[in-house]
C-alpha cells in the first residue's frame, strides 16, 4: 500500500491530537465516515470485549493522555485525513462499486484515483493488521509505528461496516445524492453516518450515548443478536476477512440505504424507523470484529496470516 501508514507519529504529535479532539469533533463532518458517536461506539465495544493480552497492548499503544481508552482516538484517522502528511490516507476511508451491481470484488474495486492497488478501507484493514501482526517482535528499531496502525485499524473497521462506504462511483457513495432528512439538509451518505445515529440518540436515549451503548451491549448478551455474536467472529483469514465485510456493506446499501431513495425528497420517520435497526447491527458487528482481530494479533496463541488475495 502506497505510503502504507509508516511515517512516524511521535508521541507529542499524538497528544495533540488527543487534545484537539474536542475542537477537531465539532467542526463540519467529514463525509465518508461513520459520525464521533458511530466509531466511539465500535471501538467502546470492541474494548469490552478484548482478553488480558489484548487489553495490554492496546493500553501500551495508546498515549497516556487518554487513559488507556481506545475510543478517544478512534476519530484520529477523520481529523488528519485532509492533513498534507496523511493526505495518502483519504482513499482507504471508503470503496467505489460499479453502479447497480451491488457487489464488491477486491481486484476490481480495491484502488486509489490513480489505480493503486490496495488502497480501499478492505486493503487498509488488512495492511494495518500485518503491521500490527509486528508487535511481538520487540519494540527496537520497528519499521512500522504500531500505534498509527493502531487507531487506522480501529477506525477502518468501523467504516468497513457503515454501508455507504462502500457504494456506487457515480454518486461517491450517496454523497452527491442531496436530499432532506426530516426538515433539514442532508445527502444520503450523511444520513447513514450520522443523522440515523444522532436522531436515534435524540429521540430515545435522551442524546446520552452512554445508553444508547448499553442498549447496543444488551442486544449482543442477551437481546436481539446474541444467537449471531459467534458467527460474526467466525474468520479463518484476518487479511481476507474484511472483503467478506465489504461485501456485506455493499449488499446492505442496495437492499436499504439506496432503495426507493430519490434526490430532492424528504426521508424521516418510515426511513429512519426501518433503518436503525440496520445501523446499529453494524455498528456492533464492527465493535465484535474489531475486538475479534485484535484478540487474535495480540493473543499468545495469534495464527500467521497470508498475505491478501
Amino acid at each position: 500500500m502506497a505510503s502504507g501508514g509508516k511515517g512516524l507519529l511521535t508521541g507529542s504529535f499524538l497528544r495533540a491530537a488527543a487534545l484537539g479532539l474536542v475542537v477537531l469533533a465539532s467542526a463540519a463532518p467529514v463525509a465518508r465516515s461513520w459520525s464521533k458517536e458511530g466509531h466511539m461506539l465500535t471501538c467502546q465495544i470492541a474494548q469490552d470485549l478484548l482478553e488480558p493480552d489484548a487489553a495490554h497492548a492496546v493500553r501500551n499503544l495508546l498515549p497516556e493522555d487518554v487513559g488507556g481508552d481506545l475510543s478517544a482516538l478512534c476519530v484520529w484517522p477523520d481529523q488528519v485525513r485532509h492533513w498534507y502528511k496523511y493526505t495518502w490516507s483519504g482513499p482507504l476511508h471508503f470503496i467505489d462499486t460499479p453502479d447497480k451491481a451491488c457487489t464488491f470484488d477486491y481486484a476490481r474495486d480495491c484502488h486509489g484515483p490513480d489505480g493503486a492497488k490496495d488502497m480501499c478501507v478492505a486493503g487498509a484493514i488488512a495492511n494495518f493488521t500485518s503491521q500490527l501482526l509486528h508487535y511481538k517482535h520487540g519494540s527496537a528499531d520497528r519499521k512500522y509505528n504500531l500505534t498509527e496502525a493502531l487507531l487506522f485499524l480501529s477506525h477502518f473497521m468501523g467504516d468497513v461496516h457503515q454501508p455507504m462506504h462502500v457504494g456506487f462511483t457515480s454518486d461517491q457513495g450517496g454523497n452527491s445524492i442531496d436530499l432532506r432528512w426530516f426538515r433539514h439538509k442532508s445527502n444520503l451518505h450523511h444520513v447513514w453516518d450520522r443523522e440515523i445515529i444522532q436522531t436515534a440518540l435524540a429521540e430515545f436515549y435522551d442524546k446520552d450515548m452512554g445508553t444508547f451503548r448499553k442498549q447496543l451491549e444488551h442486544n449482543l448478551t442477551k437481546g436481539t443478536w446474541s444467537d449471531d455474536v459467534t458467527s460474526w467472529g467466525d474468520c479463518e483469514d484476518l487479511l481476507s476477512c474484511p472483503t467478506k465485510y465489504a461485501t456485506e456493506s455493499i449488499s446492505l446499501a442496495c437492499k436499504w440505504a439506496y432503495s426507493g431513495v430519490h434526490e430532492g425528497e424528504t426521508l424521516s420517520d418510515d426511513y429512519f424507523g426501518s433503518r436503525l435497526p440496520i445501523v446499529s447491527r453494524r455498528i456492533a458487528q464492527g465493535g465484535v470484529r474489531l475486538a475479534m482481530f485484535l484478540n487474535r494479533i495480540f493473543g499468545q496463541h495469534n495464527r500467521d496470516v497470508a498475505a491478501p488475495s
